[in-house]
């Protein structure tokens, strides 16, 4: 979400090879000064003032999420030691920890002091707003400028989704989560049914299901039924305006909510959903009773019949708005350089080949390991099922990834609509008064 500014002008090109595993590239522009000048008209104040790298002894203090029980804190080690084997004038000082509330608060008091580290990796989300007004990272655009193979393997999507809340990209990702629609396969094709690919198909496998028994969504309305609310608004409003956050319920939101109501009554959902929890819904899908289940990537290990079911993307709805591959999930960390570091020639490499080691294939290929989204685009690993495999085609086919409405509105508002589902679905509330109510709170609590 946010950048700045600044280049580099280079007499030599440089030498230096680009880390862990991620192969040999030079980590500089190698335009001359002449070369800038004939191509931007002029030179800035950022390549006048460049230097090349010395090679010199340097201390780089890092600070990472992955600390303590982290699964990613063995792999994050792992890398460092390579890193430092590689590079010998760069000693790494770390200090990650675990992402509590403690530490978020001892990270904003150090930016806030002027003890910010080398490089971060940190939240992009409104919970880095504290220690992006400090003005103390470099964006993503004057690292590039300098640095063009910088990020070079990050899916424009991944970048996208780690931009900051002013709209700057400073941040560069390694894995993250996304939301499907899992299918039991083997139940589509008892029935002859093509998986869901729009509303009109969705319709179809719905009332064949319910014909035959078969329950056709597993979700608890009483529970958790946000992944239904996030897409069916996100795809009737479409992206623009499922991300706004309004005064007054938008039309395509209480379209998108309604449709609770259009599936309750074709019988999508288990006949005890307003009573029933998640687990227990989850339960039936796992054991062939329903057919679909929307959910996030995290589900895909507890499924046990991997062979015969499948990641898909949200089919759609009517009239939708968003563009067909909108995936709810998305990334909410990743690595930042500091100005304190950017500043210092030497500093400045060693910072971006640290982050470079971090968030190259190679290093996102180790650290996303089969699950979740990964910020590059990954290769499947050895052994890995058919279900692990349609989560990964499924991510790596999205057109963009979209924060869950939570991110923007306060909690306790959120809370309003997810408790208020039962209603709309039943009739007995609408979802225009449920959604105003919500924003109300939002309004009175973010004021």
């Amino acid at each position: 979400m946010k950048r700045k500014l600044l280049s580099v002008v280079l007499v030599t090109a440089m030498t230096a090879s680009m880390l862990v595993g991620c192969g040999n590239s030079n980590t500089a522009s190698t335009q001359t000064t002449a070369e800038t000048e004939s191509a931007a008209g002029e030179t800035s104040e950022a390549e006048a003032t460049a230097e090349a790298p010395s090679g010199n002894p340097v201390t780089l203090k890092t600070v990472s999420m992955f600390g303590g029980t982290d699964p990613n804190a063995p792999i994050y080690a792992e890398i460092n030691e390579t890193f430092q084997k590689e590079n010998p004038n760069i000693t790494i000082e770390d200090n990650s920890q675990t992402t509590d509330e403690e530490w978020k608060a001892s990270i904003a008091a150090d930016f806030s002091v002027g003890n910010e580290p080398d490089v971060l990796q940190f939240f992009t989300d409104a919970t880095a707003n504290t220690v992006i007004a400090t003005d103390k990272f470099v964006t993503l655009k004057d690292i590039q400028a300098a640095y063009p193979d910088y990020a070079k393997d990050t899916l424009p999507a991944a970048l996208e989704s780690v931009t900051n809340t002013d709209g700057i990209q400073r941040a560069v990702p390694t894995t993250g989560y996304w939301e499907g629609l899992y299918c039991n396969k083997d139940l589509f094709d008892q029935y002859n049914l093509e998986l869901p690919t729009d509303w009109d198909s969705l319709v179809t496998a719905i009332k064949t299901f319910k014909e035959n028994g078969i329950i056709p969504i597993a979700c608890s309305l009483n529970n958790v039924p946000h992944y239904w609310i996030e897409f069916l608004m996100l795809y009737t409003a479409g992206q623009d305006g499922y991300t706004q956050t309004p005064d007054k319920a938008p039309e395509e939101w209480v379209k998108g909510l309604e449709t609770f109501k259009t599936l309750r009554d074709m019988g999508a959902f288990p006949e005890d959903t307003d009573t029933v929890d998640d687990p227990y819904t989850g339960q039936l899908f796992k054991d062939k009773k329903a057919a679909m289940q929307l959910d996030g990537s995290w589900y895909l290990g507890g499924v046990t019949d991997t062979e015969n079911t499948v990641v898909v993307a949200f089919p759609g709805v009517e009239n939708q708005k968003a563009e067909a591959g909108t995936v709810v999930g998305g990334m909410s960390s990743g690595f930042y350089i500091t100005k304190k570091a950017w500043d210092d020639p030497d500093k400045r490499d060693a910072a971006v080949k640290f982050v470079m080691a971090h968030t190259c294939k190679d290093a996102v290929q180790k650290y996303w390991n089969g699950n979740g989204q990964a910020a590059c685009a990954v290769d499947p690993i050895e052994g890995m099922s058919p279900l692990a495999l349609s989560g990964l085609e499924y991510a790596n086919n999205a057109t963009s990834f979209v924060a869950p409405t939570d991110s923007r509105i306060d909690p306790e508002a959120y809370k309003v609509i997810v408790a208020g589902i039962v209603k709309v679905s039943t009739g007995e509330m609408s979802a225009e008064d449920l959604i105003n109510e919500a924003l109300a709170l939002n309004a009175e609590r973010t004021k």
